[in-house]
């Protein structure tokens, strides 16, 4: 099963574990969240069915391919708050830390918590893994906060495939 491929994490408040096609709705509620949409992009996920496709070729085609990517978050009380994990972009060197958070779970901690998480397991088990990038938008304050909080560095700016506006670029690098 794909979801082997990749292992869960877990701190004292969150498990990180592999997306199932069964969070379609889930997937559906955050990537339709105004926020997500002004600072991570229109997915164009109209329904069950496209949220759907967008794990199928996202996320579970990722986990197979590169043994890495988006985990669900959730608190240890099982709601499903979030998503946190590495991508692999073509136009960038190495994988970027991804996340993003329903409104209500916004500010509490949980994305430091859970890219700590994802950042410590990406060091300790990624073969040769140097670094870790981020990309965010320039109005997107929270998150380059919070990549500032994580030890992230700013880099540069660059175009990404399919984004209209530059986009900021930090680098963390293994310890």
């Amino acid at each position: 099963m794909i979801n082997d491929l990749v292992q869960a994490l877990t701190s004292q408040r969150l498990l990180l574990r592999p997306i199932k096609i069964s969070d379609a709705n889930f997937v559906l509620q955050l990537f339709n969240d105004p926020d997500c949409i002004e600072y991570i992009g229109d997915k164009g996920l109209h329904n069950q069915i496209d949220a759907i496709d967008y794990i199928k070729n996202g996320p579970l085609k990722m986990y197979q391919e590169l043994d890495l990517g988006l985990l669900v978050v959730e608190s240890n009380s099982g709601e499903i708050l979030g998503l946190c994990g590495l991508l692999k972009r073509e136009e960038l060197s190495s994988p970027d830390l991804g996340f993003a958070f329903l409104p209500m779970y916004r500010n509490k901690g949980y994305a430091f918590e859970s890219a700590q998480l994802v950042l410590r397991d990406a060091f300790a088990k990624k073969n040769g893994l140097q670094n870790v990038l981020a990309i965010t938008t320039f109005t997107n304050d929270k998150s380059i906060s919070l990549l500032g909080k994580l030890g992230f560095s700013y880099k540069n700016t660059l175009q990404l495939k399919g984004y209209n506006e530059l986009s900021h670029l930090f680098e963390l690098s293994a310890q």
